[in-house]
């Protein structure tokens, strides 16, 4: 660079004719000014491309890049000047290491300011195709991983300047890193639980999901770190997003909200099937609220210790309504199955004692019904 600026400098001695350019102040000062000319074009230059540019695109990254580049830019290259224009004088030590950081960090400011513009260009497009807090939630995260990213550059950088010895401190970092990685190992998990599941929309905001302990509820948010989830008993869990990732969760809100609903009852033995049926889907077609199709059905499934067990199935629009009509409908099938004097059994246990004092007795249940042996 000294010899490009030596050779323009010979030049315009000799045909424009700048013998002032002998003095080495003067020489520095137009060296100042050329780099001060010299900002200014490409600055103009950069805004007449980018306006040119900005016609065949649909985003404003071209313009915000402009915005966000233009003074630091302008300052970076008269600083550059400065630092050319003293060493053209003599001027080296601790001014210009001074001078090199300056340029450094503005640097370093450059580029954390157009990867910000980035990073936000790409959040704003996300956005619009998908309805997931995933711009909310995980561009503030990635501004600040790039600006720590920066800053350990930086520091880097300026102790390289200042002639310190990296050595011992990268050594020193890397075992710091090991240990906090270890510290921080459940919490970069549910970062990373927590951006998988963003990205994956394995469930979203308002979903019914039941965990793989059991708990059931409705997503009411999902962070980067933790997703929290209300119960039916209005309680509030915050669950890991590394415990999300790596288990079972049923959601019952995909692929469509619509749930089936099971009532299931038993009649006593002796009783006609297809009565039984008939009754059942009468009271069915009688709840609002329940879909057409599928269709609903009634199904004998076995032959119980004490009653012909059935199962009732419906079909509502949303899991909301699965709840309140499950207990519509088993109101109602009790009250049709009595009405129709269709029996329900209690559950029965059967004891028979002998004189002999043994005892043998049947696999039922609750009600226990004594009869003697004689």
């Amino acid at each position: 660079m000294a010899l490009l600026l030596d050779m323009l400098l010979g030049f315009c001695q000799n045909y424009f004719g700048f013998t002032f350019l002998a003095n080495q102040y003067y020489a520095a000062l137009f060296i100042v000014g050329m780099f001060v000319i010299l900002a200014q074009v490409i600055l103009l230059g950069f805004n007449i491309y980018l306006r040119h540019l900005a016609k065949r695109t649909t985003t404003q990254f071209d313009d915000l890049i402009f915005d966000q580049t233009k003074q630091p830019l302008f300052v970076f290259i008269l600083i550059f000047g400065v630092r050319l224009a003293l060493e053209h004088v003599g001027v080296i030590g601790s001014f210009t290491n001074l001078i090199d950081s300056a340029l450094a960090m503005i640097f370093l400011y450059l580029v954390v300011r157009v990867t910000d513009v980035a990073i936000q260009t790409w959040g704003d497009v996300v956005a619009k195709k998908t309805d997931t807090p995933i711009d909310e939630i995980l561009l503030p995260f990635l501004h600040k991983i790039v600006k720590a990213v920066f800053v350990i550059i930086g520091i880097i950088w300026l102790l390289h300047i200042w002639g310190v010895d990296i050595t011992p401190y990268l050594a020193g970092a890397g075992i710091a890193g090991i240990i906090l990685g270890l510290a921080l190992q459940d919490s970069l998990k549910n970062i990373l639980g927590g951006i998988s599941l963003l990205l994956d929309k394995t469930y979203q905001v308002g979903d019914k999901v039941a965990l793989e302990n059991g708990e059931i509820g409705q997503i009411s948010d999902i962070g980067l770190r933790s997703t929290k989830m209300v119960t039916y008993d209005n309680e509030v869990l915050y669950v890991p997003n590394g415990y999300m990732a790596n288990s079972r969760v049923r959601n019952y809100t995909r692929p469509d909200p619509s749930v089936r609903v099971k009532v299931d009852f038993g009649v006593e033995y002796g009783s006609d099937v297809g009565h039984v049926q008939k009754v059942v889907l009468k009271v069915i077609d009688s709840i609002e609220g329940v879909k057409k199709e599928p269709v609903p059905a009634v199904n004998f499934l076995s032959m119980g210790d004490f009653a012909l067990k059935f199962r009732a199935t419906f079909w509502v629009e949303t899991w909301g309504l699965e709840f309140p009509r499950k207990v519509e409908a088993t109101e109602k099938i009790y009250n049709a199955l009595n009405k129709a004097k269709i029996g329900i059994p209690f559950p029965t246990q059967t004891v028979l004692l002998s004189k002999a004092g043994r005892v043998s007795r049947s696999s039922r249940k609750s009600v226990q019904i004594f009869k003697v042996k004689e």
